[in-house]
């Protein structure tokens, strides 16, 4: 079941509903620069089990309105809220995948955790996506400032970059052909919006001891994009989290190992 929700005025965010009938919710957050499709591999699998799932396109991805503003970390929490709250939806399970992972560490803190009960983080781009004078674990700024500029100057070549460092198991180039026509969809000023975010973002390291559920952490050992230290460094700021890594996953886990990647959500959600 797919529907519209306004969260704001003018602004009208894509949501999939899968088996709304189930009272054990999963609500997905995506990663840049895809969009709730991401999460197919879950999608197909977690309602047989049982499970509610909810995936949505943030503003600028998908299906979703493509507005010229609002994409911090701050106003992407904020649709969050709006979506939950037109939903309906408590006693959630918030799981976001790499800039989705740090939407949710930011609604958490920003919202006190409103209708979720468990979170789970994917290869999630925190505390800091780019290396800081404090931080040293994260990728180059410089690699940012490239991505930026190959959005505003040849963008498909940008994304097939951006997707040949994206998996560790090897993709059929019909599967690259997919992921790469996702990002497609984004508007070419939010995929850089999102970018420029990851370079002024630094609240989240203080967003992590916000954190008052229990927390389940998966990460891929091999992941180029987040490197695996964020998931050592989220394990270590978030109380009451378990941190299990993948072995033969990079940045796109939720495909990599995507049986591991449903039985772990399951078992943690129980």
């Amino acid at each position: 079941m797919g529907y519209y929700i306004q969260v704001e005025a003018n602004v009208p965010i894509y949501v999939e509903d899968i088996n709304p009938g189930s009272d054990k919710t999963i609500l997905f957050l995506h990663g840049w620069p895809g969009n709730h499709q991401l999460f197919e591999y879950q999608f197909n699998q977690l309602p047989k089990m049982g499970y509610r799932c909810i995936g949505w396109d943030q503003r600028g991805f998908g299906k979703s309105d493509k507005p010229w503003v609002g994409y911090d970390y701050d106003r992407l929490a904020d649709d969050l809220r709006a979506v939950i709250e037109a939903l309906h939806i408590q006693n959630i399970t918030l799981a976001g995948h790499s800039t989705g992972g740090a939407i949710a560490i930011r609604y958490m803190a920003r919202h006190s955790g409103y209708g979720v009960s468990k979170l789970a983080l994917m290869a999630a781009a925190a505390p800091s996506l780019i290396q800081r004078p404090y931080f040293p674990h994260g990728i180059k700024k410089e690699d940012v400032l490239n991505i930026i500029k190959g959005t505003y100057n040849d963008r498909p070549n940008m994304l097939r970059g951006f997707g040949d460092t994206f998996f560790f198991q090897h993709t059929t180039q019909a599967f690259s052909d997919w992921f790469f026509q996702l990002g497609l969809q984004a508007a070419s000023w939010s995929t850089a919006a999102i970018a420029n975010t990851w370079l002024y973002e630094e609240k989240l390291f203080y967003d992590l001891g916000k954190i008052q559920v229990p927390t389940l952490i998966l990460h891929g050992i091999h992941d180029q994009v987040c490197l695996f230290p964020l998931a050592e460094a989220q394990k270590q700021g978030i109380r009451n989290s378990k941190l299990v890594p993948f072995q033969n996953s990079g940045h796109g886990l939720f495909w990599d190992e995507r049986d591991k990647c449903n039985r772990e959500l399951a078992h943690f959600i129980g």
